[in-house]
Order: C-alpha cells, then sequence, then structure tokens
C-alpha cells in the first residue's frame, strides 16, 4: 500500500500532466502558429507579464482562503480558457484567455509547490527512520516533474501526428536555409511552407483535443486530490488577517537577501525554457524542417526532461544539490556555444534532436532543484517564497518573448549567456550559507504554542505553514 501522500503526489502530478500537455504544445507551436505581426509570441508575453502581476498577491490570498486544492483546479481552469482562445486566433481572443491563464498561473503552480512541500513533511514526520523533510521533499519534487515534463512528451505528439496529415507540405529552399540558426539577423524569416498555418481544419482537431485532456485535468484534481490543509484554510477565514498584512506577503520576503541573490537563478530558468520554445523551435526546427518537425523535436526535450527529473531528484540526496546546478549551467553552455556556430541543414536531422535533449537534461535540474531549494530555504513562507519564485521565473519569460521579435538571435544567445554567467555567481553565495547556516524545517514542537492558543491541542502534525 503506497502512503496516502503520495498517493496525493501521484494525483498532482498526473493533473499537471494533462493540463500542460494541452498547454505545453500550445506554447511550443505559438511562435509559428501564430506568426502573423508576432501574435503568438506577443500572447505568451502576456501570459507572463500576468503571471508576474498575479504573483504580487493572488497566491497568498486564494491559498489561504481556498487551500491548495481548489486553488489548484481554479488556476486549471484559467489555462483550459487559453485553449479555447486558440479555436479563432486573433488579437481579441488570445490577448484577453492570456491575461485569464496569467492571472491564474501563479496561485496554480504556488498551491502544487505548497502542497508537495507540506505533503513531503507529513510524510517524514510520519517516517520512523528520522528521514529529513528535505529529502522526502526533494523525491516529491522528482516525480511530479518525472511525470508533468513528460506532457511535453504527448502533447507535441498530437501536433506532430495532427499537422502531419497536411498535404501542403513543400520542400524549403536553400535560400531559405541561409537565414536559419544565428547565421543571418533571422527576425524576417521568409513567408512560405515552414511558416504557412497547417489546414484550419487540423488546428480546430488540435485544439480540441487539447480543451478535451484540460478539462479531464480539472475532473481528475477535483475528484481524487485530499484537500490536506482544509483545517488550516477554516481558521484562516474563521480568523483573518489583514488584507494588507497578506496581500503584501509576497514582497515583505523580498527583505530577506538569500531570496534576492536567487533572483537571477530564478529568472533564468524563464530565459532558458522560453528561448527552447520560442527561438529553437522557430528558428532552427521550423526554418529548416518544417512546423510539423516541432512536435518531434520538443518530444525528445519532454522526454529527456521527465527522465531526468526522476533520477536527479534521487540523486540529489548523494550528490547535494550544487553539483547538479554545476551540471545543468555545464550542459547549457555547452549548448549555447554549439548554437552559436550550427547552421541548422535538413541533412543534419540527429542534430536537431540533441539540443533539446541535453536542454531537458539541464531543464530538470534546474526546475527540481530551484522548486526544492526554495520550499527548504523558506519553510515559514512557502506561499511567498513560491510566488516570488513564479513571479521572477515569468519576468525571464517576459523579457525572453519581448525582445523576440526585434533582437537577431544572436544577440538573444548572448543575453542568454549573460544570464547564466550570472547565476553562476550568484547562487553558490546562497549555497553556501546555507551549508554553514541550515534553516530549520518548521517541526511540530514549534506550533505549540500556537495550538494551545486555538484550543486544538489534538495532537495533529500542524504544516509548515503559517496561517
Amino acid at each position: 500500500m503506497i502512503s496516502r501522500n503520495f498517493k496525493n503526489v501521484l494525483v498532482v502530478s498526473v493533473g499537471f500532466l494533462l493540463l500542460f500537455t494541452a498547454y505545453g504544445g500550445l506554447q511550443s507551436l505559438q511562435s509559428s502558429l501564430n506568426a502573423e505581426d508576432g501574435m503568438g509570441v506577443a500572447s505568451l508575453s502576456v501570459v507572463y507579464a500576468s503571471i508576474i502581476i498575479s504573483s504580487m498577491f493572488l497566491p497568498p490570498l486564494m491559498i489561504k482562503n481556498l487551500g491548495c486544492k481548489w486553488t489548484i483546479v481554479a488556476g486549471m481552469a484559467c489555462y483550459v480558457s487559453y485553449s479555447f482562445g486558440n479555436l479563432y486566433p486573433g488579437w481579441y481572443t488570445l490577448i484577453p484567455t492570456s491575461v485569464i491563464l496569467g492571472l491564474g498561473g501563479s496561485p496554480l503552480w504556488s498551491a502544487k509547490c505548497t502542497y508537495l512541500t507540506i505533503s513531503g513533511n507529513r510524510q517524514a514526520a510520519q517516517a520512523k527512520d528520522g528521514t529529513r523533510g528535505s529529502d522526502i521533499i526533494n523525491q516529491y519534487f522528482g516525480i511530479f516533474f518525472f511525470i508533468f515534463q513528460s506532457s511535453a512528451v504527448w502533447g507535441n505528439l498530437m501536433s506532430s501526428l495532427i499537422f502531419g496529415q497536411d498535404t501542403s507540405i513543400a520542400d524549403i529552399s536553400d535560400k531559405q536555409l541561409q537565414t536559419c540558426g544565428a547565421a543571418e539577423c533571422g527576425l524576417n524569416i521568409s513567408v512560405n511552407s515552414t511558416t504557412t498555418r497547417p489546414a484550419q481544419k487540423l488546428v480546430w482537431t488540435l485544439v480540441g483535443c487539447y480543451i478535451g485532456v484540460g478539462v479531464l485535468a480539472i475532473i481528475v484534481v477535483a475528484v481524487f486530490l485530499d484537500n490536506i490543509d482544509r483545517e488550516q484554510t477554516s481558521r484562516f477565514r474563521g480568523n483573518r488577517e489583514p488584507f494588507c498584512q497578506t496581500f503584501l506577503a509576497t514582497f515583505r520576503l523580498l527583505k530577506d537577501w538569500r531570496l534576492l541573490t536567487l533572483i537571477p537563478l530564478t529568472m533564468y530558468s524563464g530565459f532558458e525554457q522560453s528561448f527552447l520554445s520560442g527561438e529553437y523551435t522557430k528558428n532552427y526546427v521550423t526554418c529548416a524542417l518544417g512546423i510539423h518537425y516541432v512536435g518531434f523535436v520538443m518530444m525528445c526535450f519532454g522526454a529527456s526532461n521527465s527522465l531526468c527529473s526522476f533520477l536527479f531528484g534521487r540523486l540529489a540526496r548523494h550528490t547535494g544539490r550544487a553539483a547538479l546546478f554545476f551540471f545543468a549551467a555545464l550542459a547549457n553552455f555547452a549548448c549555447i556555444i554549439g548554437l552559436l556556430y550550427w547552421r541548422p541543414h535538413p541533412d543534419q536531422l540527429p542534430v536537431f534532436f540533441v539540443f533539446p535533449a541535453l536542454w531537458g537534461m539541464a531543464d530538470a535540474i534546474w526546475q527540481t532543484q530551484t522548486n526544492a531549494l526554495y520550499g527548504i530555504l523558506f519553510p515559514r513562507e512557502k506561499e511567498a517564497a513560491f510566488a516570488n519564485y513564479r513571479m521572477w521565473e515569468s519576468l525571464g519569460f517576459v523579457i525572453a518573448f519581448a525582445y523576440s521579435t526585434f533582437l537577431c538571435l544572436e544577440y538573444k544567445i548572448y543575453i542568454l549567456l549573460a544570464v547564466l554567467v550570472t547565476t553562476a555567481v550568484t547562487y553558490p553565495v546562497v549555497e553556501y550559507y546555507e551549508y554553514k547556516n541550515p534553516t530549520r524545517p518548521v517541526e511540530e514542537a514549534a506550533y505549540l504554542s500556537h495550538k494551545e492558543a486555538l484550543g486544538s491541542g489534538d495532537g495533529k502534525i500542524v504544516e509548515q505553514t503559517k496561517l
């Protein structure tokens, strides 16, 4: 029999797998599918700009009032609205649904991170072998990202199989190939078979499938996920904090120098993800192979990311976070240098899959270890900490997507490299301080006086959330 905490981790993971099978597939296609006037990339910029705004105040408010479970359900509904906007893509459909998605995005991810952190600490408290909460949290995040990152496989497989039925696919000219990669500025890719939208019937079929799996994700979480923080949520609603105090929780945490020092690391996560889904798919894959290959290439990224997330989640307890972060930085650095000098050509088909495979391996480390690091460093302010994580990561997305339409690819690669180098300088400072002064996890004993004051001395475990 698996533990109830582990069951909940699986439910959350499957829910996110289904939801991001839809959204991940759409995101990978935006720069190619809705390329007119940069509409697709603009919608992604709006998505992450809205996430920044929602990160400022929504996660603590929603999580403390609704609880993690129902915050996740509400956030998922916001994501599904974006799929509806892609049925008839235009400025008046994509931008409003992008705003809705963004507003729900930060509470969704913050609630997920809070839920996994609570589950990890509860499981550690129930263990009889002295297992540390940080180890269980690392393991749970590894399991989550192992399942979640495979969404890139299924979402992109759907797009490639459906768009592969398009009978209007044509060969790519040598003139077109000369504009691919970082060889030239690469801002104005010729409008030919590689950037023309597939038949509208195929687009509707794909988006309809994405809507279906998104709705299924909502049903899975609403029906099968335990509401593990119901008691704390009810207590908060009954003894509500001043609105201003909850509203400013995200910003109050910025007084902690450790969080400020982690900003380059967090923003780099947004830069590197946006580069692969926006620049690599458009300037390398779509340009040299065609839009129907985007799904297959991103499947490779998703498979690598999924497997490595599971592997590194377990490996972290033996190697430590620092070694894994160094390995991820080295892998990304090698890929960045390679992309600067590689001139993509259809005859080099295997190379198109090597880069996303290595990128997925590195991204698995950035995602699992950064999420776990925030949960370990800020155990008493989880909601505000993960809201900050989402806010700064989204800022990286916004900046990258914002300059996507007016900077040459070569300059974008240099910017990505600069942020990576900055991360390599700032992150070790926090890691060294944590090594010398370990953050103590919130234990039940820390809440005895609080529980007595509330008259709830029932001996139950109180999770690491200060409500």
